[in-house]
């Protein structure tokens, strides 16, 4: 495939078809196009690739409806959702995930991972708390600025100058809605170098980005369990969208993990906004 960055206009051919390489285009395009999706979409947009990931119950729920979310899937499919993480240069959760579950959002595969995600907290009035694990991730291994937290123009400067402090990089994003800009946000990211970015929850998160047409691949782990209840929250939430524009994905895999399953594929092209 020819490079879809502008700026080089595919000017490694030439270079090669000058060396006296021969270079053949077209062959197996589509699987250069999936290999290097992320890329291919940062150059073509100009914002990161976002990937939507969630673990739920069979009946959708993210957790159970006193909040607790440890663990739905097993053991395996959290060793994937590390994989996931490891291929990308942001995470990203709500701070209502951040408040409840204090993840570190680092890279853990059971070796020292060389190339650190920036660990990003939405959290539009600064309410992480300056000792959460985010910051500096599991056993104190990751790097503070490294941590990013988004807030908007109402955040408490008190709470913002706490966080500089203990070295967190601050993004002050537009607003949306009253909250912070996911767009804005995605665009933050792709400045400090960002092409793949993986969103992993909460519900309202999930929502704001879909809602804004940004997500490019979904990748959903499923578990065996149903839980049930009103008030338990869903994989996605926000106002939704409505049936016929409904959110497609292509290329969709089914695959099992020990006792859970896998179910990922890409957004149809036309179905984003």
């Amino acid at each position: 495939m020819t490079d879809p960055n502008p700026r080089v206009a595919g000017g490694g051919r030439g270079v090669l078809s000058s060396a006296g390489i021969e270079v053949a285009l077209g062959c197996r395009e589509l699987e250069a196009l999936l290999l290097n999706r992320a890329f291919v979409t940062s150059a073509r947009t100009g914002r990161p690739h976002l990937t939507l990931k969630w673990a739920a119950t069979l009946d959708g729920k993210i957790a159970d409806g006193h909040g607790t979310s440890k663990w739905i899937t097993g053991p395996g499919a959290r060793l994937e959702a590390h994989r996931l993480r490891s291929r990308s240069d942001a995470i990203i959760v709500g701070i209502g995930t951040a408040l409840a579950d204090d993840p570190a959002l680092d890279v853990r595969l059971g070796i020292a991972w060389p190339r650190e995600p920036l660990r990003v907290v939405v959290d539009s009035t600064a309410r992480l708390p300056v000792a959460a694990r985010v910051i500096r991730g599991s056993e104190g291994t990751g790097r503070p600025e490294r941590a990013v937290v988004a807030v908007t123009d109402a955040a408490d400067p008190e709470r913002l100058a706490a966080l500089e402090a203990r070295g967190v990089t601050v993004l002050r994003c537009k607003t949306h809605d009253g909250r912070v800009d996911v767009v804005d946000l995605l665009a933050r990211l792709g400045e400090m170098e960002a092409i793949s970015v993986l969103v992993e929850g909460g519900g309202r998160l999930a929502g704001a980005f879909l809602e804004a047409g940004v997500v490019d691949r979904v990748v959903g782990f499923l578990a065996p369990v149903v839980l049930g209840g009103a008030t338990a929250p869903g994989t996605v939430g926000g106002l939704g969208l409505p049936l016929p524009e409904g959110i497609r994905l292509d290329g969709v895999s089914i695959r099992p993990v020990e006792s859970d399953w896998v179910i990922e594929g890409d957004v149809r092209p036309g179905t984003r906004s």
